[in-house]
């Protein structure tokens, strides 16, 4: 439609806005073709057994039903997402059905059970918001149409009607950039490779991992049209970006006068710029964006801006900030009249030394009413809203932030995350708390959490854990199993049970080798004693021999097989640590045997759930490549986000580290033989290891993995039960 309008004249913008607003008002309805598209994708030989059916939505929030009518299922719902919500109710409160990223039981009853007594849920929350910058590398850098499918199915099945949506930001700036003037070789220094995006539109770095081709660009264009109609159709609203300041090096050479601020992220990359707020250049490029990102993807009136993230404003003066956070705002009004501000609350809990009550105060008070909408991004770490008068009455959604830089682990607040969000909507002193959401900086791992979280939803009261659990285990395992209930009591009681430490606990041997326990981000600090596990273990294993055996219960026992073996590696480094200071040439160089024999253990039971594989990462960023060099340098991104993040010299090495198979063998065991190796040598010789000149040897080592080429394995090897069962016979003993 876009591409058929001729408009010229000063109200063409007003005009380009009030035409796409059209289209996705419409599609906020109930679009019957698109709901029935989606059980078909979900359930290609049982969709004829669903009837959709429109119903209003109650008080303005949406709102679902679910009966049976003459041997069929009716779905009913306000919109996409409502009807999709009913389904997945369906799936795991009838059909006793889940569905995942880490293993999916659909396993349908040749009769569909009968629904006996209509159900009718209403939200409570007018948002069900989703996504962190960071998600969109950690997990997302490489995604094609077919994996954002299945994820904004998932999106829709739990109730998520508002997602962030930044694939294609890039190609925005570009013809912003190319209409203001600005050459290839000017922008070249200022688009990062594509593992980096997030930090990049976040202002927190420049270039690095580039230069980004063009076909990048055109080729994510096109995939953030196909997310945008898909989302909408199913009746979410995008949150598109907007601009924050950030702009190119070479823009202080062409606007000479223009006021620019030179900042720091202070992790290794060179300095930002950042476009002050009074320029009146700021305003103009603002409005510039948004208006030619409404032109090539239409709008839903919702922005994310995030002006300072882990970035200190120049000056902590109300004033200032009030100000500042107002002209912002006005660049949005600017270009679209109906602007909504969604800010991540990050900023006052990473930086609460600076963002003080009247700091708060101003930046969020200086936008009108309910024209600002805060993410409190980590809320059941520590829920910001309630030293901030719940955000100063701005709208605000309580969110799980649960994983930091994709690291694999199993860890969560179960207990935290079953009751946190109803407490809030409960507490009279939470304002307006609008929402509920997802901003872990990555997916796929933990399953439980994402599917407890999202409970929440269609519900004003807690979750009663010993009543969900058994649920879960029954969808999930497609038994009933006392067994495995009791194992997921004592998972809640362990890995679950959100004590003691912010996020999820490493194990050693990802970290970079030292004698130390642990390293900057490959902390191993547990949240509870090691041995405490191994009865869950036991568990898994026994039902393993019972023959339990769907997909997500395969995925459940090797990543408790992995966590219990990943707790090893700390006793088992303490072991040759001792010996080598008691200069024991034959106990450490059985311990470091078993200790490199482990690491090979974990990487051969990884090789058995893509899940947990290094090689399908690899090979889905080389597919974007268009020639071999492009190829090449998202090999060379996607290697170097999940080890050294950055140079050589990166102050992020392992932030990103992951447990994977291909990773254990390939570049966290080669290290750990290089250390070994400088030890025994010191053993035989009496000379004291040289560890400063280790240190600058592997790191020169590790840039070298990173600009490697190099095929993994994309195929899972190996049966994951059998092979679990193999490392609980050969290590269970040893563990007590």
């Amino acid at each position: 439609m876009l591409k058929r309008m001729k408009i010229a004249g000063r109200h063409s913008f007003m005009l380009l806005i009030m035409a796409t607003m059209l289209p996705f008002t419409i599609a906020a309805q109930l679009n019957t073709q698109a709901s029935k598209a989606l059980i078909q994708r979900v359930l290609p030989k049982h969709a004829t057994r669903f009837i959709v059916e429109a119903i209003a939505a109650e008080n303005g929030k949406d709102i679902f039903e679910v009966e049976s009518r003459a041997g069929k299922i009716v779905l009913r719902g306000n919109n996409g997402l409502s009807v999709a919500s009913a389904l997945y109710h369906y799936l795991t409160e009838y059909a006793h059905c889940q569905i995942t990223w880490n293993g999916t039981n659909l396993n349908l009853p040749a009769s569909l059970p009968v629904v006996k007594e209509k159900v009718r849920r209403a939200t409570p929350y007018t948002y069900r918001y989703y996504l962190n910058y960071c998600t969109f590398n950690y997990s997302m850098s490489w995604w094609d149409w077919d994996r954002w499918q299945k994820e904004i199915d998932w999106m829709a099945l739990h109730g998520i009607n508002m997602p962030l949506a930044i694939t294609g930001e890039e190609y925005t700036w570009y013809v912003v950039y190319k209409d203001m003037g600005f050459s290839d070789a000017e922008l070249k220094d200022f688009f990062s490779g594509p593992a980096y995006f997030g930090w990049f539109w976040m202002g927190n770095l420049d270039a690095w991992g580039g230069p980004l081709p063009l076909s990048w660009m055109k080729s994510h264009k096109v995939l953030q049209e196909k997310i945008l109609k898909r989302e909408r159709e199913l009746g979410m609203k995008p949150v598109l970006p907007a601009f924050t300041g950030h702009v190119p090096p070479a823009f202080k050479k062409k606007y000479p006068n223009a006021r620019l601020k030179a900042t720091n992220w202070t992790n290794g990359f060179a300095d930002t710029y950042i476009l002050d707020s009074e320029d009146p250049l700021f305003a103009e490029i603002g409005k510039k964006f948004l208006q030619k990102q409404t032109q090539l993807f239409g709008t839903d009136h919702l922005y994310s801006a995030d002006t300072f993230n882990e970035n200190e404003p120049p000056s902590d003066d109300p004033a200032f900030l009030g100000a500042l956070s107002a002209r912002v705002y006005e660049g949005m009004k600017q270009a679209d009249t109906a602007a909504t501000w969604v800010m991540q609350g990050w900023l006052f809990y990473s930086d609460r030394k600076f963002w003080k009550a009247p700091q708060i105060e101003a930046l969020l008070k200086a936008v009108p009413g309910d024209k600002m909408l805060l993410l409190d991004l980590a809320a059941e770490i520590e829920p910001v809203w309630k030293r901030t008068n719940a955000f100063y009455d701005k709208p605000w959604i309580w969110n799980m932030l649960h994983n930091f830089g994709g690291n694999v682990n199993m860890f969560g607040r179960m207990d935290g995350v079953a009751a946190g969000p109803a407490a809030a909507l409960n507490d009279k002193s939470s304002g307006k708390m609008w929402g509920i959401g997802l901003t872990m900086e990555a997916i796929e791992q933990n399953p439980v959490l994402y599917e407890l979280m999202m409970e929440h939803a269609w519900q004003t009261e807690p979750i009663i854990l010993d009543t969900w659990l058994p649920k879960y285990v029954l969808n999930r395992y497609a038994t009933n199993s006392n067994d495995l209930v009791n194992a997921w009591q004592i998972l809640r009681q362990t890995v679950y049970n959100g004590k003691d430490i912010r996020d999820g606990a490493e194990s050693i041997v990802t970290g970079r080798p030292t004698f130390d326990s642990t390293t900057v981000w490959t902390r191993t600090k547990l949240n509870y004693d090691r041995k405490d596990l191994l009865p869950a273990w036991d568990l898994f294993i026994q039902a393993a021999g019972k023959g339990i055996n769907t997909d997500g219960f395969r995925y459940d026992v090797v990543d408790i097989t992995r966590q219990v073996l990943a707790n090893y590696a700390g006793p088992l480094q303490k072991k040759w640590v001792t010996a080598y200071k008691e200069k024991d040439s034959a106990a450490f160089n059985k311990y470091s045997k078993a200790f490199l024999q482990l690491i090979s253990d974990m990487d051969v039971l990884l090789a058995t759930r893509k899940d947990f594989m290094l090689g399908p990462w690899i090979a889905s960023a080389r597919s974007h490549g268009t020639t071999p060099a492009e190829k090449a340098l998202y090999e060379q991104n996607a290697r170097d986000l999940i080890t050294l993040w950055g140079d050589a010299n990166s102050p992020l090495h392992e932030y990103s580290n992951r447990q994977w198979s291909g990773l254990l063998n390939d570049f966290y065991k080669p290290r750990w033989q290089q250390f070994f190796a400088l030890l025994q040598q010191s053993l035989r010789t009496g000379k004291e290891p040289d560890l400063q000149q280790f240190g600058d040897d592997i790191k020169q080592w590790e840039w070298k993995w990173v600009t490697t080429q190099k095929g993994f394995p994309v195929v899972p090897i190996g049966d994951a039960v059998k092979i679990s069962v193999k490392m609980y016979n050969k290590y269970r003993k040893e563990l007590e």
